[in-house]
Parts: structure tokens; sequence; C-alpha cells
């Protein structure tokens, strides 16, 4: 099967999404507490008068051959094109905790800076261990006093993290976690598998991520020591035409940053076309 060169641009989009699970999107001006599938629904109606081809698919490989990126989508189709940019995101690791799925983007959060303010002057728990989940702990204090840190087992603090969530009167519960309860969706406890339980009425997760896709991997960028594809200034990425913006990146993940990383690497594709044109 040959190859097709696509319209001006292409967006392929596999439908599967970070925050699918989350009931608001919070801190983008104009837009906050909106349901994220209205988001991309706005945002597709008004790609229409771009003339910009947007399509539910995967894409399954891509390699760069002779300047160009060759991608291949799920189903057997191939393509050409000169730009490529990745905005693939990332996976949060959620625990296997019984009952969790219930609770998740409603009462459980992994962001602060996108949850926290809805669940202030609330009891909190943290989910974690070591320097993360102390980290995580310390942040939320700027939302509630009444702060738990549950490490599920060890918790792996140096003496410096414990001293300090010590002083900031975060408790640290070491105990397994056997299950979360509460009415509907939101937490109401969390329970030990020693019978005890914890009045929690949200949990907040410093449990890690990874890449969603492993493209820029095959493509061959670099990476930081954190798991993020390193990019330059304007979201260029070692391999030449390639792009990345959002969360597969960066360390600051907001939908708001994403997208004016994504404008970001537009005006740079740009660029770098009309100096392709004009032979520059």
């Amino acid at each position: 099967m040959g190859f097709r060169l696509p319209g001006p641009l292409l967006i392929c989009d596999d439908g599967k999404y970070r925050n699918e699970a989350s009931v608001g999107l919070h801190g983008f001006l104009t837009r906050d507490g909106i349901h994220p599938a209205e988001l991309r629904r706005i945002g597709r109606e008004q790609l229409d008068r771009y003339e910009v081809e947007y399509r539910q698919a995967r894409v399954s490989d891509a390699r760069l051959v002779n300047a160009h990126f060759e991608l291949a989508l799920e189903g057997g189709e191939r393509l050409r094109c000169r730009k490529l940019l990745l905005a693939t995101g990332v996976i949060d690791h959620i625990p296997e905790i019984e009952g969790i799925d219930r609770f998740y983007g409603c009462s459980v959060f992994h962001c602060p800076y996108c949850d926290g303010w809805e669940m202030r002057d609330q009891p909190l728990a943290v989910y974690g261990r070591g320097k993360n989940g102390a980290g995580l702990a310390l942040s939320l204090k700027t939302w509630s006093d009444d702060v738990v840190l549950c490490t599920d087992g060890p918790a792996g603090l140096k003496a410096g993290e414990a001293a300090q969530l010590r002083t900031h009167r975060i408790a640290v519960r070491e105990e397994k976690v056997a299950r979360l309860e509460g009415a509907g969706e939101i937490l109401e406890q969390i329970v030990f598998r020693g019978g005890a339980s914890l009045p929690r009425r949200a949990m907040f997760l410093s449990t890690g991520q990874s890449q969603r896709c492993d493209l820029a991997s095959r493509l061959g960028c670099a990476f930081t020591r954190n798991g993020a594809v390193q990019t330059g200034k304007l979201e260029t990425t070692a391999v030449p035409g390639l792009y990345v913006a959002g969360d597969a990146s960066k360390d600051v993940q907001l939908a708001v940053v994403a997208a004016a990383e994504g404008a970001k690497a537009a005006i740079a594709i740009n660029a770098s076309l009309q100096q392709q044109r004009d032979g520059t």
C-alpha cells in the first residue's frame, strides 16, 4: 500500500485521554470547570473553518525517512508528512485499591493545582511514599490544614522529610490500605487492612506516570531523567521536524500550558515550512 499525503493539517485522535475520568477542567481561563469532552467538542467545531482534517484514528508507527515522516495508522493506512507534532501525553499509574475506580476523577485526584481548590478546607489524604509522597502532602497544606500521608506500607522517608512532615502536622499512616469507601462518587473513608479507618473527603495520588505511547522513543527522541521528552524553547526535539507538546514533554502538566505549547510548536512549524519554501 502506498503513502497518502494528507491535507495542510491532519489531526489523528485515538479517543483516549488522560483526563477522561475528570468531571471538570480547572486552571483554563474562560473555560474553568468545563467538562473535558465539551472542551474537545468546541475545539473540533472551531477547527472546521481552518481546513484542518480531523480523524478518529490511532497512529501505530512513525518513522523518519528522507526528511519525511512515514506514519502507519491502525487498520493499515499509511501517510507521509513533512512535520510531525506529538501531543500524546502520559498515563498515570493508578494503585490497585478496591473502590478507587468509583472515586477516581471525582474525589481521587493527581494534581493539587487542578483540583486542590475544590477540596479546600476538607480532610485530605495523600497516597504515596518517599520524597514525592511527602512533597505532595506538604503542597496540599496550601488548601487544607488536615492532611494525612498514607504510604500503604513502609513510608521510605528520610529523616529530614519525616521531620518536615511533623513540623507541618502531617500524620503518616503506614498501614496497608484495604479499600476506599464513600457515598456515590464521594470518598468518605480509607479502610486499612487491620480494620482501622481514616475519614477523608478526597485523596491525591503520588504514584508516578509513564509515556502514553512509544512514538517519541521510536523516532529517536532524547528523554529527561523523569521520563519526559526533551524539548527546546519552541517544543523542538533532537529529531529534525519533530515537535512534542503537552504532558509528554514538560513538568507543568496543565491543559492551559499544553495548549500554549501547542501554539508555540505551530508557530515554529510554520516558520520552518516558510524557510523551506523560500530556500533559506
